[in-house]
């Protein structure tokens, strides 16, 4: 479905750059969505709202080990990972 008309933009179009990691305002100087008349900025918000809450950057796609779990979380409390396997200094 084209979300923005004046810029010829689909919602996958926007789907596929959100995915990428990009924010709305990333995309928006991307893709030129809700430049011009901005009638289409509430639902090209809504696309990208949706496919972040869908699919997390950070989702994990196989098993996790002890040390992958020390790993997450010596990134989200900001220290260093101590494990032999990884030696992360954050």
């Amino acid at each position: 479905m084209i979300v923005c008309v004046c810029h010829r933009v689909s919602d996958r179009e926007i789907a596929r750059h959100a995915r990428a990691g990009m924010s709305f305002d990333e995309i928006q100087f991307e893709l030129g969505v809700a430049t011009q008349c901005g009638n289409c900025e509430d639902c090209a918000r809504d696309v990208v709202a949706q496919c972040c809450a869908s699919q997390p950057v950070a989702a994990l796609r196989k098993e996790i080990g002890a040390s992958d779990v020390q790993l997450a979380k010596a990134c989200q409390e900001g220290t260093s990972c101590n494990c032999s396997r990884h030696s992360l200094q954050v």
